[in-house]
């Protein structure tokens, strides 16, 4: 569920648009309109008179923000359920605070992406009124929508607008950033329907929570039959609707720490399938692809481990690092501000000692030569003392201030570091769904040659039982002779065949291995890839320990262990059956 900060974001947007003369308060009947519609859309019941009953002691003037909120905590917000539908609060807040603000602007942007801009600004925003945005976050949101757009970032020239920024200040509000990408400042020369589209995703992934989207194909659970549907995948459920504009949507699958996700084999002419098992049913479907399907599967799956974890979505725990990180730097630099403050107040102090002196010593030189030397003698060396004591303070704050700047070069390598970590976690992520992919391709061959083995199997079995039978027939009587040898003729022609048989399979089991050989060399090409990682991972982190795969032995495997016999055992059977079938004929 959202926290009541986020909530209360849309909600002083609305009371600030209500504020006509922008001196911090507006009239009750404005806010029983308000309060009336905040109660629709957050779906609790609302009633007239609490509002009038909360301010009977009061005069008759209008409300300030101060004073709205406790009526708003005790009559709104506490009683807020899961149900509502935020989305529609940002709407009605944006409809009562957009027109002033941006009517008269000229922006590159459409209605529906500046919504999703000022959106977007609520949720990077920090939890202090009036809202802003840092320019920490601001860059944030930058590098997102240049991702999304695909496009490269320009690291000096956000750098020299921040520069700029700073020299009046380090923040800004929610039209400031809405102005400053419909204007084009960031995003000169970028086609319109391609930032379009950026904007879109970024904010489906940080205000939608929406973890991926895409097209795929569901099975039904009454006609069994295969439909495509739009799916949204969310911490908690993932949605699926009839196309991407998200009009009708078909059903939704809660996930909770007992669902689980498996890959399915190919059935029913569809390929790339896996099933979400939840506790009431099950759902079967099908991807485009397999990279696609193991995407998903991955997606789901982490989601899922999010839940019994009990963290929230991917994108708030993110933002909530940031701001501890910037909180814990803001400390430190507070720290230092006071360490300087005492520095020059001890410095002021010593100032006004050492004029004191000085003071002292003019009063003194009036007085008679000897009184004026030994004094004068006395004055100097505390003078000298107190300069020595100054110029130690001095080198103090000197110390202090490259402490400031080194601390700020540390956290500038911490966060180019955590960086290079992200991507090198997305890196070693494809490494290992490409030794899982070698990995299927091995076992696919291992029981490719498992079937041709047992082939081989029956074949020998088959010439056997020939050959058993042919015995038989030349040991009956000289009177069969003849319809003996017709028949052996027959026999001979099937065992020939059966020969020719044997060396196709064999063929065939050569091919095998020859592929078996192939996906092994893939197979220990991707385990060094993932070992490579691991080395560069762990260089970075220390923490990370990959699996490796075994060693594969020489020895010719099936699904159910080694094989029969080796290679030199079926040709030392095939050897002895020949002589003891040239034996035979001789004896006849």
């Amino acid at each position: 569920m959202l926290s009541r900060d986020e909530i209360l974001k849309p909600i002083w947007y609305g009371f600030t648009a209500l504020d006509v003369d922008r001196n911090g308060k507006v009239s009750k009947s404005q806010l029983k309109v308000l309060s009336h519609n905040l109660c629709t859309i957050l779906k609790i019941s609302h009633n007239t008179s609490a509002l009038e009953e909360h301010f009977k002691d009061d005069d008759e003037g209008p409300v300030s923000t101060q004073g709205y909120m406790p009526y708003l905590n005790m009559f709104i917000l506490d009683k807020i359920q899961a149900n509502f539908d935020f989305n529609e609060l940002n709407k009605m807040c944006w409809t009562l605070s957009a027109p002033k603000h941006i009517s008269s602007k000229h922006l590159l942007i459409s209605e529906a992406d500046t919504f999703k801009v000022w959106c977007i600004f609520n949720f990077l925003s920090e939890d202090k009124y009036p809202l802003h945005i840092v320019t920490e976050e601001l860059e944030y949101f930058l590098r997102r929508l240049f991702a999304a757009m695909g496009c490269s970032w320009n690291e000096d020239r956000f750098e020299g607008y921040k520069m700029q920024l700073g020299a009046k200040k380090k923040h800004l509000n929610a039209w400031e950033l809405i102005e400053l990408i419909g204007m084009g400042h960031f995003i000169k020369g970028i086609n319109p329907q391609t930032l379009s589209m950026g904007i879109n995703e970024v904010y489906q992934e940080l205000v939608m929570d929406v973890v991926k989207q895409g097209y795929m194909m569901k099975k039904g659970h009454k006609r069994k039959n295969w439909t495509e549907r739009w799916f949204e995948l969310h911490l908690n459920y993932m949605s699926y609707y009839v196309s991407e504009d998200l009009i009708e949507q078909k059903g939704c699958i809660s996930l909770d720490r007992n669902c689980c996700v498996e890959s399915l084999p190919d059935k029913d002419g569809k390929k790339n399938l896996f099933i979400i098992k939840c506790v009431e049913k099950s759902f079967e479907i099908n991807a485009s692809d397999k990279k696609a399907k193991q995407e998903w599967i991955q997606a789901i799956q982490d989601c899922i481990v999010h839940i019994r974890q009990g963290l929230s979505s991917p994108h708030r725990e993110s933002r909530q690092k940031r701001r501890e990180l910037r909180n814990k730097m803001k400390a430190e630099q507070e720290m230092m501000e006071n360490r300087m403050r005492q520095l020059q107040l001890a410095n002021e102090s010593k100032q006004a000692q050492l004029e004191a002196m000085t003071k002292n010593l003019q009063e003194a030189s009036m007085r008679g030569d000897l009184e004026e030397q030994r004094r004068f003698l006395t004055q100097k060396e505390l003078l000298d003392q107190y300069r020595r004591d100054l110029e130690q303070e001095k080198m103090a704050r000197m110390q202090m201030e490259e402490q400031v700047v080194e601390k700020a070069n540390e956290v500038e390598q911490n966060w180019q570091r955590m960086q290079e970590l992200e991507d090198m976690y997305r890196q070693l992520k494809k490494a290992l769904d490409d030794e899982r992919q070698a990995k299927e391709d091995e076992e696919a061959l291992r029981k490719l040659q498992a079937r041709l083995l047992q082939e081989e199997a029956n074949k020998r079995l088959e010439l056997e039982q020939i050959h058993q039978q042919q015995q038989e027939i030349l040991s009956q009587s000289q009177k069969e002779k003849e319809e003996l040898e017709r028949e052996r003729a027959e026999k001979e022609s099937a065992l020939q065949a059966a020969q020719e048989q044997l060396q196709s399979l064999r063929r065939q089991r050569e091919g095998a291995q020859e592929e078996y050989m192939v996906v092994t060399k893939k197979l220990e090409r991707a385990a060094n890839k993932t070992k490579n990682w691991k080395h560069k991972v762990s260089k970075h982190e220390g923490l990370l320990q990959i699996i490796q795969p075994g060693t594969k032995s020489p020895t010719k495997m099936t699904n159910w262990g080694q094989a029969a016999f080796s290679e030199t055992e079926l040709d030392e059977m095939e050897r002895i059956w020949q002589e003891n079938k040239n034996r035979s004929y001789d004896g006849q």
